[in-house]
């Protein structure tokens, strides 16, 4: 399982889990303090499945 954040311009920002996981329920904390407000996507790699999500972070 990969779970990545991007910029708007697709630059890879952060790796937040990046290893084999059980199937199952799990949470990551991601920390954003040291990034600026915008738009930014949040993209998940399961096996053959891969789903991407928009995240607006406020400041």
């Amino acid at each position: 399982m990969s779970l990545s954040v991007y910029d708007m311009h697709g630059q890879k920002i952060r790796t937040l889990v990046n290893e084999e996981q059980a199937a199952g329920e799990y949470s990551v904390r991601f920390d954003a303090a040291d990034l600026p407000g915008g738009i930014y996507f949040v993209r998940l790699q399961a096996g053959d499945r891969i789903e991407t999500a928009k995240m607006i972070l406020l400041r």
